[in-house]
């Protein structure tokens, strides 16, 4: 992440191009929503500006886990994830940014000296925020900013704004090794040896993606994680259901996501879709990754490569959720259905791990089309 320029009091604000606004911006919406009112506006652009920049910070800045988070005056260190410029009712715009940290995420919302305050804070960077926090009864959480900078060096630990998965990442290898040696067909293990063996650029560019920009496993290994559970469930059942080859659906399982290495970015802070990943979807990518594999391998069988191609296709299960075909075999068919299992109950960590202390039930989610309820669980 390229150094953000820092401002000091009083003049102005100067963010510097960042690593999220040098891939791409986030998408600007359009809404309208008035501006709360405000105790000593500012009655210029410039008092504006003056009251909005933050004075020079020195060394680590305090900063409390969005988690922990309680109404009233809050300041620290948080990623941007989103920025949106949005139009005011009352005319002119505000800048509605989403904050997070490795235990959730908030909305922030500023609304003047938008011009001299949007560049600092691009998807990716991490910012040096003061404001007010607050919890809505309809719309929820937010923070109201006063001030908004690019974090410097040394203000911030970077572990404290990574989300992590809760398995470490030498156990997942370990399983992935273990589950890869079961494998007995010579050209399904050359396949996956291509892929996945240790010295091979597609694991290495594997082993650091995400599974998904938000809803699953939106975290560094997050990838090896969804992949690794959906094909050991998928191992798992397969001797439950007569006419299932397990080596094929297997296999199937731990490709059927690959293209995601080439449809996200590898920027943890700012999990985006890349321009391939918009353009062509990471399903066909994924099915021309495996299918120029498959190509280099001597004499493969071309009806095991169309099953394994197939699962690929077809493992969205719909053609309006985004795969060409639909399942057509017993192994795309359980494939599909453990993919989808995976996703939503890593739908359910992600929004465990968002709930406030004392909560039991989330607000609807889109991830799992309805709230969560989690019950007290036996110590």
């Amino acid at each position: 992440m390229t150094e953000q320029t820092s401002f000091t009091d009083p003049a102005p604000l100067e963010g510097g191009p960042s690593a999220g606004a040098a891939r791409s911006q986030a998408p600007l919406g359009l809404a309208v929503e008035e501006a709360p009112p405000e105790v000593g506006a500012a009655s210029s652009t410039e008092e504006a500006t003056s009251r909005i920049q933050a004075t020079p910070v020195v060394g680590p800045v305090p900063t409390t886990l969005i988690e922990s988070l309680s109404e009233g005056r809050v300041s620290g260190c948080w990623a941007v994830k989103v920025r949106q410029r949005l139009a005011k009712r009352s005319g002119g715009e505000y800048l509605k940014l989403v904050l997070a940290d490795r235990t959730g995420s908030v909305e922030a919302k500023l609304w003047e000296a938008v011009d001299e305050c949007f560049e600092c804070a691009a998807p990716g960077t991490v910012v040096r925020v003061e404001g007010a926090y607050s919890v809505h009864p309809q719309f929820g959480a937010a923070i109201k900013v006063d001030r908004i900078r690019a974090a410097r060096e040394g203000e911030y630990e970077l572990d404290d704004l990574l989300i992590a998965g809760d398995v470490p990442f030498e156990r997942l290898e370990a399983d992935l090794r273990d589950l890869l040696s079961t494998i007995q067909s010579a050209q399904l293990r050359a396949l996956l040896e291509r892929v996945f063996g240790e010295r091979s650029e597609i694991w290495l560019r594997f082993r650091e993606a995400p599974a998904a920009k938000y809803y699953h496993q939106a975290y560094r290994h997050g990838l090896l994680d969804h992949t690794l559970s959906v094909a050991q469930a998928v191992s798992a059942a397969a001797s439950a259901f007569s006419g299932v080859d397990r080596e094929i659906a297997v296999t199937g399982a731990l490709l059927h996501d690959i293209g995601k290495i080439q449809a996200y970015n590898d920027d943890p802070l700012a999990i985006d879709l890349t321009d391939a990943g918009r353009l062509q979807g990471e399903i066909p990518l994924g099915y021309y990754l495996v299918r120029r594999t498959v190509e280099t391998i001597e004499g493969f069988d071309p009806e095991l490569a169309q099953a394994i191609f197939h699962i690929i296709l077809s493992h969205h299960g719909k053609l309006e959720n985004g795969s060409p075909v639909v399942p057509a075999t017993r192994e795309a068919t359980l494939v599909h259905m453990m993919d989808n299992l995976g996703g939503t109950l890593g739908s359910f960590d992600r929004i465990e791990r968002e709930l406030r202390e004392g909560e039991v039930w989330s607000r609807f989610d889109r991830g799992i089309d309805s709230a969560a309820y989690f019950a007290a669980r036996a110590a």
